[in-house]
């Protein structure tokens, strides 16, 4: 006699949370979970193996490289039991310590959703500090100029970079993106009184961004504020669409990422944690 099959057991998917994330990016070595080399990714799976031993590991919005820092973090995680955001949050701070990492808001998320592929976009910022003195509260924060800059002279270069553009001028020669289509939807600059030095802060916007392209930009735009480059001068370098046509890198500790967009907000949500 013939055994009777056995109705395969119904296994639901476990509790996926959504967590935004702030870090200090001086002592890792960028975003990206590192064999040998410590990664934000990797301080932030260790601590939720602290709460579940069989974590497999987490995704996020963006990879930020070494020594960017980040308010705006986003990654999301499945866990095998249910968890109030707010305890979630707190239980996370706790193994975080004292690596410079902290969860800022929770928020249950439905089984599909995704921080990176539910993302409808990414929110840079970029600072620089121009004064002759070194910053000191500041060190590793931002960018440190001794030379002043016009603003509105980056501005009417910058306004060359708005739109839909082939950017391959302003990405790495060892970005992976498939295309170096990229849109911009804003990139405004800011000028405030840092007393003493002037601080400028660029805001960008684009649904994605290619692999150092606000160092790109950044760096670009700082030729344009001392005068080297005249603001056309950013247009033909984009339709250049040649690396060697870019203005030089920007450092990476004056970048931060601040923010990703959802078509609905996560942690806007009921019954979300923000902190």
């Amino acid at each position: 006699m013939l055994a009777r099959a056995r109705a395969p057991r119904y296994c639901p998917a476990m509790p996926r949370y959504a967590l935004r994330i702030e870090y200090d990016g001086h002592p890792f070595a960028g975003w990206q979970r590192q064999k040998d080399q410590p990664s934000v990714q990797g301080a932030v799976e260790a601590a939720l193996r602290r709460i579940s031993p069989g974590l497999e590991g987490i995704a996020a919005a963006g990879r930020t490289d070494s020594g960017v820092h980040a308010t705006g973090q986003v990654a999301h995680c499945d866990l095998p039991r249910d968890w109030s955001p707010f305890r979630l949050a707190e239980a996370l701070n706790y193994h975080l310590k004292p690596a410079p990492v902290a969860i800022t808001a929770a928020a249950r998320v439905a089984d599909d959703w995704h921080a990176r592929f539910s993302a409808t976009e990414r929110r840079y910022l970029f600072r620089v500090l121009c004064r002759r003195a070194p910053p000191v509260h500041l060190a590793g924060l931002v960018w440190h100029l001794r030379h002043p800059l016009d603003a509105d002279a980056m501005r009417a270069g910058a306004a060359h970079l708005l739109g839909h553009h082939d950017f391959t001028t302003f990405r790495s020669t060892m970005c992976q993106a498939d295309s170096p289509m990229r849109t911009l939807d804003a990139l405004e600059i800011e000028e405030r009184d840092a007393e003493p030095g002037t601080e400028f802060r660029f805001h960008l916007r684009a649904r994605s961004f290619l692999h150092n392209q606000v160092r790109s930009i950044a760096g670009t735009l700082e030729r344009v504020g001392t005068g080297a480059w005249a603001p056309d001068a950013v247009a033909e370098a984009l339709a250049a669409r040649d690396r060697a046509a870019c203005g030089p890198v920007a450092p990476p500790q004056g970048l931060y990422l601040t923010g990703v967009g959802y078509p609905e907000d996560p942690f806007a949500a009921p019954g979300a944690f923000t902190g």
